[in-house]
């Protein structure tokens, strides 16, 4: 998968399926599916970290995590996002950060929104990083949001939306981010637009659609936002797992003697 691709999938009408991931283990998993490619999250600092925002990650998290990506999915063409602020202090700031995801191993960088830093996307995409997009929903932006709620509702909200769209394609953006949309405006930005659009909370006629993995896998119980679907009770699966092994010491049945060193 390269930015091509991207683009190839977009104009063959073939989804692109993108999961969000933060570690090794889980990395080596999907580098032996059939996902098309992984984003390294800022809601890493949420997943990972406990934090209550995606306001609390910095470069040196998501370098970190990308590394540890990488090193699990080294087949896979990865997206690391760039952090709260990261590219908002000036443009030296923003290279040394954008320098320090590549060489963690991404192949590219997300930023979201697009007012006030175009100058910085055109100069990333100048030098040869691929970036993504992200409209919408901008969880970093979640204190001048009110909170997590859905974008573009009326007309205003939406062709603003559409208008910032048709900028990052122009900035040179090889696709974007569409979350917490309705269904129409999401269908309308991804025919308007030339680049390939990714979809979280957007409906179905976006170019694909990305969710956390630890979501999908049903991890998190009191996690459930109408865009999700999960494909595993993962939390009972595992719950069971633990308690299971801690009977299995208490009653001393584990380790037995296929476990055990003579």
């Amino acid at each position: 998968m390269n930015v091509l691709e991207f683009q190839k999938m977009k104009n063959e009408n073939q989804k692109i399926a993108m999961i969000t991931c933060y570690d090794t283990w889980s990395a080596k998993l999907l580098n032996e599916s059939d996902v098309d490619c992984i984003l390294v999250g800022d809601s890493g600092s949420m997943i990972m970290h406990g934090l209550d925002s995606t306001v609390g990650a910095d470069i040196p998290m998501l370098a970190a995590m990308t590394i540890a990506v990488r090193r699990g999915a080294p087949d896979k063409f990865i997206i690391a996002d760039m952090s709260f602020l990261s590219f908002r202090k000036g443009l030296k700031d923003t290279m040394d950060n954008v320098e320090a995801l590549m060489r963690a191993g991404a192949n590219a960088i997300k930023i979201e929104g697009v007012t006030g830093h175009e100058e910085v996307i055109a100069h990333i995409v100048g030098s040869g990083i691929p970036v993504m997009g992200h409209l919408g929903l901008t969880p970093q932006s979640i204190h001048g949001l009110g909170g997590n709620k859905v974008q573009g509702r009326s007309d205003e909200a939406a062709n603003l939306i559409i208008d910032q769209a048709h900028t990052l394609e122009a900035l040179g953006c090889f696709s974007i981010v569409l979350e917490c949309v309705p269904s129409e405006l999401a269908a309308k930005i991804t025919n308007k637009l030339h680049i390939p659009t990714i979809g979280i909370g957007a409906g179905s006629a976006t170019s694909g659609q990305v969710l956390v993995m630890q979501d999908m896998l049903g991890m998190n119980d009191g996690f459930k936002p109408k865009f999700l679907k999960t494909y595993l009770n993962g939390a009972e699966l595992l719950t069971k797992a633990f308690n299971q092994y801690t009977k299995e010491v208490k009653e001393v049945s584990f380790p037995g003697l296929e476990e055990s060193y003579k």
